[in-house]
């Protein structure tokens, strides 16, 4: 073990800076905080609670914007996931998490223990988690490094959820050049719980013990969080320290254990918090900060795999599998023995105090004593400054782009060719998506649906996030990503309850990256508020750049729905010829800047967004689930990549229908991306009731038919193409690139 540096070496040799925390920040630590200097462990601790990724000190001032209540939330943020009642005395949790650096390093490992992590969050609440979903931004397939990152994010995603018996039932994958070198890795998990067995993370109460359970404390993953918190280059690409590795057999056995103890015993248990970012200094410090207490820890007793452990790496550890509980006194050898009863670590390593301090002993001598609420609210919150791009003010004093379409056919098959709209089944056919038999609604489609076991309730659930919209407007871009991830559940037939995000941008430090991340939460903050969706839970990505190249700042959002009656659930597929096809929503606009139509003609992204009528969408987005519950819906496909003209092919993709359509509007404005609309099958016997019930947000386009092919008219210009055609390019894109040897 190597000698560590003097409270003073450390001031003379700044190595805080190294690990995240800025001279100011130091110095006011010394000054004001312990009104000393901090020795080696405590300055550890510091730079990893200070953290951006543990502390939010950059983006809390933005945070405050979104609404996080309403009548069904039972938990908000601040805990380990948000809650929202589902009636019948039960609960859906859910949140989601980046592991975006981790991933670039050891794409394997680093999605593994993504989602080992997000579904720990998910039963430290009391939740036996019940689906999981991703959301996953790549550079360009025709990067052969891109083409590596996404085998290995995409085998660690299937390899620790499929071990864990849990069912990746949706999620996305785009590719954009700006994800080259920092891909994003976005992870989210969905648990369903009685609501008689809500937890929280809190140590409280004089005496009572801290626990440590499940796996051994080792070096792996020390600095994850600071790790997280700074801006990534080529370099880094060989910090493997700061990744962790992965035990999903380790984390069944814990899964079920913590379930056991929550929903069995739950009088001796007082709170129970995964250790995830910072290891056992966030769970430990946060349960003390958030029960007003204090504690001791004694870290001879953290289980060690391996030997001469300091207790800065201890402390920092970010090793898997891990959870803290605080117990009741006179319960230990109670949890001790269930959780022996399962092979896995059970060992008292502190007590509760109420003296708000805290103190770590190691080897015979105090390490740290500090008050718990220097890590945890004492930091020092970080306003940027902000200013408007450049390129946005450039871009409103230019025309906007419209395309000449003069083959709209050739243009339908090239677009079904782009990565980010291709099939991803080479990919999601890696994970297991029916695990449990809850599965109605698996990869592919709008959105994943589970349904309920004993109830005829379901739940559905969906990823959205592009990066492109919110680089061109940020406030609208923020807009659209609420309201393409409540298209998706309504479009299931299902109700949206709240949403959960990842909020991925560059450098917070950057004034124009700043803005980006300040509006378009703004934005996001609107939409939530206007289709009653609540952010309950959540996660702060910020310095994702890559030698200084930032990506498209991406928002990604997570949104769960609740359908009452399984009779409900909407699939994206057309069903029976004689249907009669209708495009809801709003009136097709020129909405190409941003679009894949444009990024596929011109190789790049430009132009300007036009205004959402958030109001009239959540009117129309009432209505068709309205209608949808009085079963005047037969299928379902909200228009998004690619618009109308990629909708309706999917529509009917590994079906043997086709259909007939007419669209009053030019060629080019078939692949336009208005937000908010979608293309649904009706019964002619229910025609009168459903355009009734829509008003002016339904036109009749067409007629589904025996057919086998697309018949399309725009403006004076027809063309057909047959469905087994356009399924051939759609699913063939993605594998060929894949192959490829460039």
């Amino acid at each position: 073990m190597m000698a560590e540096l003097t409270p003073q070496e450390i001031k003379e040799q700044k190595p805080y800076l190294e690990w995240g925390l800025t001279q100011k920040e130091y110095e006011y630590i010394c000054a004001k905080l312990l009104k000393r200097l901090p020795n080696y462990t405590e300055t550890g601790l510091f730079a990893v609670m200070w953290s951006e990724h543990c502390s939010y000190k950059k983006s809390k001032p933005v945070l405050r914007l979104f609404p996080n209540k309403n009548a069904r939330v039972l938990q908000g943020p601040g805990e380990g996931a948000g809650i929202v009642d589902i009636g019948d005395g039960q609960a859906v949790v859910f949140k989601a998490e980046s592991h975006n650096h981790p991933s670039a390093v050891e794409p394997y490992e680093g999605a593994a223990t993504g989602v080992g992590g997000i579904l720990r969050d998910i039963f430290s609440m009391g939740a036996r988690p019940i689906a999981s979903l991703d959301s996953l931004h790549f550079g360009e397939l025709t990067d052969a490094r891109t083409r590596y990152l996404i085998d290995g994010v995409v085998s660690g995603i299937g390899g620790y959820g499929n071990c864990m018996g849990i069912p990746t039932v949706g999620g996305e994958i785009t590719f954009d050049e700006c994800y080259r070198g920092n891909c994003l890795v976005n992870a989210m998990s969905v648990g369903l719980m009685d609501q008689k067995d809500m937890q929280k993370g809190r140590a409280a109460g004089v005496g009572n013990a801290v626990i440590y359970v499940g796996a051994k404390t080792g070096r792996d993953g020390i600095h994850g969080a600071t790790f997280a918190s700074s801006d990534f280059s080529d370099e880094k690409e060989t910090q493997r320290s700061a990744v962790q590795v992965g035990d999903p057999f380790m984390e069944k056995l814990l899964l079920e254990a913590c379930l056991k103890l929550t929903h069995e015993h739950a009088d001796w248990l007082v709170g129970i918090q995964d250790m995830g970012a910072a290891g056992i200094a966030s769970s430990s410090c946060e349960m003390a900060s958030k029960a007003g207490s204090g504690l001791v820890l004694e870290l001879d007793e953290v289980p060690q795999r391996e030997s001469h452990m300091s207790a800065y790496e201890i402390m920092l550890s970010e090793s898997q599998e891990r959870m803290l509980l605080c117990v009741h006194k006179g319960h230990e050898a109670d949890v001790i023995k269930l959780f022996k009863d399962f092979d896995l670590e059970a060992v008292v390593i502190g007590r509760v105090t109420d003296d708000g301090r805290y103190v770590l002993r190691h080897q015979g001598q105090v390490v740290t004593d500090i008050p718990v609420s220097t890590l945890t609210d004492d930091v020092l919150e970080e306003p940027s400054e902000e200013r408007e791009p450049l390129r946005l003010q450039e871009a409103r004093k230019k025309a906007p782009y419209r395309p000449e379409i003069t083959d709209p056919k050739q243009t339908l098959l090239d677009l079904l060719a782009q990565p980010t709209i291709a099939s991803k089944e080479m990919f999601t056919q890696t994970y297991d998506s029916q695990v449990r038999t809850s599965t109605v609604v698996g990869p592919g489609s709008d959105a994943g649906v589970v349904r309920i076991r004993g109830t005829k309730k379901a739940l559905a659930m969906t990823t959205d996030g592009n990066g492109r919209f919110v680089y061109l407007d940020p406030k609208i871009g923020g807009q659209m990503a609420v309201t393409e991830a409540c298209a998706n559940i309504i479009s299931s037939g299902a109700l949206p309850l709240a949403m959960t995000d990842c909020l991925n941008y560059g450098d917070p430090n950057d004034p124009e990256i700043y803005y980006e991340l300040h509006q378009s939460v703004a934005g996001m903050a609107q939409a939530c508020e206007i289709f009653d969706t609540p952010v309950i839970s959540g996660n702060v990505s910020l310095y994702n750049e890559n030698n200084g190249e930032a990506i498209y700042g991406t928002p990604m959002v997570g949104m769960v729905g609740l359908i009452a009656d399984t009779k409900h659930i909407i699939q994206a597929t057309a069903k029976n010829a004689g249907e009669l096809l209708y495009l809801v929503g709003p009136q097709t606009k020129a909405d190409f800047a941003g679009s894949e139509l444009q990024k596929m003609l011109t190789g790049k992204i430009s132009g300007t967004l036009a205004p959402l009528d958030l109001k009239q969408l959540a009117q129309t987005f009432t209505n068709l689930h309205q209608a949808m519950k009085r079963g005047l819906v037969t299928s379902s496909h909200d228009a998004s990549e690619g618009g109308l003209g990629v909708c309706l092919a999917e529509l009917f993709f590994k079906t043997e229908l086709g259909a007939k359509v007419k669209f009053d509007f030019s060629a080019a404005e078939l692949f336009s991306e208005t937000a908010g609309r979608f293309l649904v099958t009706v019964a002619k016997k229910d025609q009168q009731a459903f355009e009734a019930l829509l008003g002016q947000a339904q036109v009749l386009v067409g007629e589904v038919t025996q057919t086998k092919e697309l018949d399309v008219t725009v403006n004076e210009t027809r063309f057909t193409v047959p469905v087994a055609t356009a399924q051939k390019v759609w699913e063939e894109a993605i594998p060929c690139l894949m192959r490829s040897k460039a």
